[in-house]
């Protein structure tokens, strides 16, 4: 059984209506994206924030150093090589996820008004669980990131897939994340059944908005959270 992932949370500024869960990059903690989620509690007052804490592990691509992690990282420049993911670490932290998410439902909170996100190694597992967890989510957010097992994503991925609203984002001049793996996965997403976002239009449920920030590394930007703002507004009214 799935152990419960240490986390901090926001609690909201209003009645509790809807949940946002966000996962860390590699080396972090919830508490690094705390400050961004605590000025969204101002534009989402019905929403509760959860930033859970991966635990620590191993990490091969730096000599075995021990790292908050989510699952093991091989090799940053070959992403995209699925053959190499870290697949029982991912779907073990990909169970975590989903306890998490079942005691929002139980708390009385619907799959609809629950949004899973992260950065980096956090969203490859956003990306991951939006595709084949079955879940009916109000939206999934990717930031900096890639769909991690995509040989294996087509044949898993669930028909709910296609239905999830999807916000990524990525830096064109990320050097840790090549933007092309952001483009290859996001392709992906499209072959599954989801429609892009219409050109003009900042959400749309299905769809996925990309959006490309040039210049940006491997890190975010005031234009992306805003981005990101907005779109949390949509998906959960």
């Amino acid at each position: 059984m799935a152990a419960t992932l240490a986390h901090i949370s926001v609690a909201p500024k209003a009645a509790h209506k809807s949940t946002v869960i966000f996962l860390h990059g590699l080396g972090d903690s919830g508490h690094g994206w705390l400050p961004v989620f605590q000025r969204f509690g101002t534009l989402l007052p019905h929403t509760k924030f959860i930033l859970p804490h991966a635990s620590e592990r191993p990490i091969t691509r730096h000599r075995g150093a021990v790292l908050p992690a989510w699952f093991d990282m091989r090799d940053y420049a070959n992403v995209s090589n699925s053959q190499i993911d870290d697949e029982p670490g991912l779907r073990a932290t990909s169970a975590q996820v989903d306890k998490l998410i079942q005691a929002e439902v139980d708390a009385g909170v619907p799959e609809n008004e629950i949004v899973l996100g992260g950065y980096s190694q956090g969203g490859a597992v956003a990306s991951w669980y939006g595709v084949t967890s079955g879940r009916g989510l109000g939206g999934v957010v990717v930031l900096s990131s890639w769909l991690p097992l995509s040989h294996k994503v087509r044949e898993e991925a669930k028909a709910t897939a296609k239905d999830v609203p999807v916000f990524w984002g990525h830096g064109e001049a990320d050097p840790i994340v090549a933007y092309q793996n952001a483009v290859k996965s996001v392709e992906i997403l499209k072959e599954l059944g989801l429609p892009s976002v219409p050109p003009g239009e900042a959400f749309a449920r299905p769809g996925v908005r990309f959006e490309s920030y040039p210049g940006m590394e491997h890190t975010t930007c005031a234009k992306e959270i805003e981005d990101l703002a907005g779109w949390l507004k949509e998906a959960l009214p």
